[in-house]
Parts: structure tokens; C-alpha cells; sequence
């Protein structure tokens, strides 16, 4: 089945092309490289894992019942349209909303398949051709992987959210070859990283936490990357250099936060204009809803500040976003995190898997004895 089928609303049957400006560079510069950057390298190798064999796609999914999380997460929850609607209503709010969420994950990835193809090409040092040559597998085996739980398991999707194509579009048309680090690196990874974080630690279902255990698990390399190509990069740039980049920042940042209310699932539920404005206007007002955006920039804002793009006008625009606290959180210790519940998960499901087999195998001598 073609997934424009499975479009909730009508995509664009032909490609999206951006135009990109900027050069090719090759390097002849051949040599080591630097160590940080070589070791995570190797760990991009080391890592590589493969999505039919790693994950179990037998586990079954319910379309209305994705992520088995309390309808408390949901922004229209207690209010009087979330009263006014019936049970049959209430599940597809429930399967609009997980859909249209790993949908975005899903186009998001393809973005940062093809920017980590953009970062090899343009970035000048060797040693970061090479790891980005990795990250581009790791993009195309998420994609991958998102893209059959949709088709197979949910049977349903959502274009890209208009607000994630113009943070890629002015990423991937920015001539200067760090653009692409800051703009998938750092915003749409930092938050798809956090995002992923969140559901893995809620979701009560087995088959989504692997996926987005075993993804994170890769995505927490990159945002490393990023970091460590950025920050020794904008050592040497001038304060109006720093100051673009900042623009960027704070632009990217206010598309990313407006690209989390999520108006097309309301759009697209058979209300009516009225109910549409309504649940905007309970979504804007969500408590819930704020918490999860604040813990979204977790990932964005102390990156921000480790790359050296931290201005009081930087500053008071996380504030204005009343996301500023997220400064002090550590991105070695998330990212390990994320490194050892990925690994935990899978000791836990080999020890299964094993002790089932030990049980078949005992079972097999038993009733050959019994013979």
C-alpha cells in the first residue's frame, strides 16, 4: 500500500525539492583526525544495528490505544468538549494524536537522513565526513523503522507539520556548512531526542519503547556531534557571526515550540471550526501541555549554551519561552542514560527469550523420556 494512501489529510504527490547553495568540499588532509571526534567514530560503527532483527515486530499494536498513557495527557482532557464528546470520538483523539507524533518523527528523520548527507558533503574536516557518513545510516534505518509502524501497525499517518518543513527548508538552503549541524543537530534532534525521552519513559506499550528506546539510543550520538563540531567551530567566529546564528536559533526554537499543538489532528477530526478554535485554545492553556514543552527543550537549550551561543538576548528568549531553566541539565548524563536503558532493555529481552528457550528445550527431553 502506498503511504499516501494513509495520509489523514492529501500530501504532495511529488517530491519537496529544496534548493541547497553552498560547495562540495574535499579535504586531502588524511591524517588522524581528532580523538573525540574519531572516538565517536568508532561508536557510530560499533552501533550500527539492524531494525528487522532488533526489534520485535510481532508485539502487537491497538491503533486507539498506541502508547497506553492516560487520557490526563491529553490537552482537551476534563474540558467541556473532551465531556461533549462519546467514547467513539475519544478514541480517535486518542489514535489522531499518536499518529500524527510518530508521523513527524518519521518525516523528521528523513530530514536528518539527508542533512547528515549534506553535513559529509559540505563540512572540511575528514574526521567529521566520517562520522556524519554514519549518522546517515543510523537516519535511514530510523526512518525506516518508523515508517513501518506506521504502515503496518497503525495504518495511518500526517504530512510534515508545516513548522518542521520550514526549520528544514532554512537549514538545508543556508549556504554555510554548519547551518545544517545547528539546524538538525542541535533544534530538530535536541527535540525529537527529548520528545522520543518522554514517550519512551510513559508509554506502557512494549513495541513503541524499543523503538524509541533502541533510536534514542543512536539520536544521543548525534546531538554529541553536533556539539563537538559546533563549539570548537564558534570559538572563532565574530560576535556579528554569533549573533546570525543566534537569530537562527531563537527562529527555529519559536517554529519548534509552534509545531507542538498539533492543529491539523484538530482539524482533522470532524469538528467543527468553532471546536477547532476551542481545543487550540485548551491546548495553549494545557498544563500538561506546558510541562511537556519546558521538558522538550531539555535537550535544546543546555546544547545551546555547551556550543557558546549564549548571549543575554539567547537568554531572554528562553525565558520568554519559559524554558531558561533547562540550562543546567547535563547532556552526558541524559545521554548515557539513554545508552543504558536501551542496553537494559535488550539484557531484558534475551534473558526472556533465553529462559523460554531453556523451558522448550526441557520440555522436549521431558516428553522424550516420557516416551
Amino acid at each position: 500500500m502506498s503511504t499516501h494512501e494513509l495520509y489523514t489529510i492529501p500530501a504532495e504527490l511529488s517530491t519537496w525539492d529544496v534548493e541547497m547553495a553552498g560547495a562540495a568540499r574535499f579535504t586531502w588532509e588524511y591524517d588522524e583526525g581528532r580523538d573525540r571526534m574519531l572516538a565517536l567514530y568508532q561508536k557510530g560503527k560499533d552501533k550500527q544495528w539492524d531494525s528487522v532483527k532488533r526489534i520485535d515486530w510481532d508485539l502487537e499494536v491497538d491503533p486507539y490505544d498506541i502508547l497506553g498513557i492516560p487520557d490526563q495527557t491529553i490537552a482537551i482532557y476534563g474540558t467541556p468538549l473532551w465531556e461533549r464528546m462519546d467514547e467513539k470520538q475519544r478514541r480517535e483523539v486518542r489514535r489522531h494524536g499518536a499518529v500524527w507524533q510518530f508521523s513527524q518523527f518519521l518525516h523528521g528523520e528523513q530530514g536528518a537522513m539527508i542533512c547528515s548527507a549534506r553535513i559529509v558533503e559540505s563540512v572540511p574536516d575528514l574526521d567529521s565526513k566520517f562520522y556524519a557518513a554514519t549518522q546517515t545510516m543510523d537516519e535511514a534505518r530510523h526512518a525506516e523503522t518508523y515508517a513501518r509502524f506506521l504502515q503496518e501497525k497503525v495504518g495511518l499517518a500526517y504530512p510534515i507539520n508545516k513548522h518542521l518543513k520550514a526549520l528544514l527548508d532554512s537549514t538545508l538552503s543556508d549556504s554555510r556548512w554548519d547551518m545544517p549541524y545547528l539546524g538538525m543537530q542541535v533544534l530538530i534532534e535536541g527535540l525529537a531526542l527529548a520528545a522520543f525521552g518522554v514517550m519512551r519513559d510513559i508509554t506502557t506499550k512494549p513495541l513503541p519503547k524499543q523503538i524509541l528506546a533502541y533510536v534514542m539510543q543512536d539520536e544521543a550520538r548525534h546531538v554529541a556531534f553536533g556539539r563537538m563540531a559546533l563549539r570548537d567551530y564558534y570559538r572563532s567566529l565574530s560576535e556579528a557571526e554569533l549573533r546570525e546564528r543566534e537569530d537562527f536559533v531563537i527562529e527555529g526554537c519559536h517554529l519548534m515550540r509552534d509545531r507542538l499543538r498539533g492543529q491539523e489532528t484538530w482539524e482533522n477530526l470532524g469538528l467543527s471550526k468553532q471546536e477547532v478554535s476551542e481545543a487550540m485554545r485548551y491546548v495553549d492553556q494545557s498544563e500538561y501541555l506546558r510541562l511537556f514543552r519546558s521538558l522538550l527543550f531539555s535537550r535544546i537549550v543546555p546544547c545551546v549554551k555547551d556550543i557558546g551561543l549564549w548571549s543575554p538576548r539567547l537568554q531572554q528568549a528562553y525565558a520568554d519561552m519559559g524554558v531558561l531553566e533547562m540550562a543546567g541539565q547535563s547532556l552526558d548524563a541524559l545521554m548515557k542514560q539513554d545508552e543504558d536503558i536501551a542496553d537494559k532493555l535488550d539484557a531484558e529481552r534475551f534473558a526472556v527469550e533465553e529462559a523460554e528457550r531453556h523451558a522448550e528445550v526441557a520440555e522436549t527431553i521431558d516428553a522424550a523420556q516420557g516416551n
